[in-house]
């Protein structure tokens, strides 16, 4: 390997909780450490209001100061941190390194973790793509402030879902919380505080259809999932949390990944490529919450290091 000022030991694709715990662990460990994040820090959990269930935190932080004192802690041992758009990854092998191609510039690395992410699964549904920015949201926390005093529905079942109505009460009148089950797959404490709030009105067994509107939405159309009934509820935003999908546009084709896209990795959080590892919500894995993302990230750092030493 020639020795430019863009060679690494390692490179972590994204700026999550899990990519910077890499990085901190990885530079920690004298490695020379790069992360490369296309927007800003932070991830998903940069819109997240508050974490209450990080050990050691008994007070709830915001999603922006937990990042915050993430970031600097990575820093303080080194790890660099760019922002730019990764075009492509040319994955290497013992004998040649790991290349990334970006808008800017080339980098090239003895391993790489994949730290990308993944991002709000859209419905695809009349209306959706029209009225984002216009009514449609995958943000509570961005968008909340907007709808004060008006009503809005929101679409999903699961934790953030329900999270995401909870916060939403803070601002709106009414929330018609739209499923598709007879029953939630949240968290049962989660699940209560929904049940409990006067402003919310659930909405089982059903499904939106489409999200009508002149210049801005007005409703939504909604029927019973077995197509018995049919009605229009009449809104001023609807807020979509129908999931996730892994980010992997740039991910190596030949990097094996699940029947969902996610990529699979072993207990060291290697991928089907040596040298490449991944970890945080871009892998195949049973829960995604910030502190497993964490803990990925610590984990495919020290199996970094471990590579690099046989390198």
């Amino acid at each position: 390997m020639s020795n430019t000022i863009n060679e690494y030991d390692v490179i972590i694709v994204g700026a999550g909780p899990a990519g910077l715990t890499a990085g901190l662990y990885a530079s920690r460990a004298k490695l020379k450490t790069l992360i490369i994040e296309n927007k800003y820090p932070g991830g998903q959990i940069i819109i997240t209001e508050f974490i209450e269930n990080y050990p050691g935190f008994a007070e709830p932080v915001s999603g922006y100061e937990f990042i915050q004192k993430l970031l600097e802690h990575s820093k303080k041992f080194g790890t660099e941190i760019v922002t730019d758009e990764i075009l492509n990854i040319i994955a290497g092998n013992y004998n040649q390194p790991h290349k990334i191609i970006t808008k800017n510039t080339e980098y090239v690395a003895k391993t790489l973790i994949l730290c990308s992410g993944a991002s709000p699964r859209i419905l695809n549904i009349q209306g959706e793509s029209e009225f984002t920015g216009k009514g449609v949201s995958y943000c509570a926390t961005c968008d909340g402030a907007f709808f004060k005093n008006k009503i809005v529905a929101v679409i999903g079942g699961g934790d953030t879902a329900l999270e995401e109505s909870l916060f939403l009460t803070k601002f709106v009148s009414k929330i018609f919380l739209i499923h598709r089950r007879d029953k939630f797959r949240a968290m049962k404490v989660i699940v209560e505080r929904v049940m409990s709030n006067d402003k919310i009105e659930i909405v089982y067994n059903s499904r939106v259809f489409s999200i009508n509107g002149d210049k801005k939405v007005e409703s939504v159309s909604v029927e019973n999932i077995n197509g018995s009934d049919k009605k229009n509820l009449m809104v001023d935003g609807v807020f979509v949390f129908a999931g996730y999908v892994p980010n992997v546009s740039v991910i190596p084709e030949n990097i094996k990944k699940s029947e969902g896209g996610y990529i699979i990795t072993d207990e060291k959080f290697e991928t089907s490529i040596p040298g490449i590892f991944a970890a945080g919500d871009v892998i195949k894995k049973y829960l995604r919450q910030v502190v497993t993302a964490c803990s990925d990230g610590a984990s495919a750092a020290y199996a970094a290091m471990r590579y690099i030493e046989n390198y």
